[in-house]
């Protein structure tokens, strides 16, 4: 991991080190399916503070708002582990685990149905693949399928963070942390490395510092 962290700023910002790479990414709806396409440039760093309080004239990095706006942003997610907070969904040739963790980025809906549609009919073996598909692609990490033999399928990602765009209902969306880069909050604790979780940028998530769709409620625009 080399050094790659993101640390929790007290009422602050996201605190990124280690020379994660950064990008912008477009969430595009493509037939029945969506797809990443790629945003404007972003520059690059060793080290750069991302905006947790949505307001920054300079997003998606910080600029400071939060130090003269009042800004409280406590975390209120559990650091249980994935496993001891999803629930386990049977279907007939594979398993999904939900910890119901949804950033609204609507990539577990496949051509034939979502996730939980296709789980139905995972007796099929091009079925069975389209749920995996559909559970590694969300960015969020909110499902993951599993063999019936116990296995976790989740997919491998270099180390990097990535800020979605959502053209399609009209917001900015959180920030798509990939490659299991360790998050620590603001009191010092880890939260549980994993492959791809999405945090909060619009600063209204109710379960920080982690994205609950806030942004599609309040319509968060980081742009005009």
């Amino acid at each position: 991991m080399s050094g790659k962290k993101i640390k929790i700023l007290k009422n602050g910002p996201y605190l990124v080190t280690g020379g994660v790479p950064i990008s912008e990414k477009v969430i595009t709806l493509a037939g029945n399916h969506y797809i990443y396409e790629e945003g404007q440039p972003l520059p690059q760093a060793g080290t750069y503070t991302l905006c947790r309080c949505g307001k920054s004239s300079n997003p998606p990095f910080c600029d400071g708002t939060h130090t003269h706006d009042g800004f409280d942003c406590e975390e209120t997610a559990s650091m249980a582990p994935y496993a001891q907070r999803a629930e386990t969904l049977r279907g007939p040739g594979l398993d999904l685990m939900d910890d119901g963790r949804c950033a609204f980025a609507r990539f577990c809906h496949r051509e034939k149905g979502d996730a939980w549609e296709l789980l139905k009919l995972t007796d099929d073996e091009k079925d069975r693949s389209e749920v995996i598909i559909a559970a590694n692609e969300c960015p969020a990490g909110r499902l993951t399928a599993v063999t019936k033999s116990g296995e976790l399928i989740e997919p491998y990602y270099e180390p990097a963070i990535e800020v979605l765009q959502d053209p399609e209902e009209g917001v900015s969306c959180g920030i798509f942390v990939r490659g299991g880069i360790p998050i620590e909050s603001a009191g010092g604790e880890t939260y549980e490395p994993r492959s791809r979780v999405v945090l909060c940028r619009c600063g209204q998530s109710k379960n920080k510092p982690f994205c609950d769709m806030a942004h599609v409620t309040i319509g968060f625009r980081d742009r005009d």
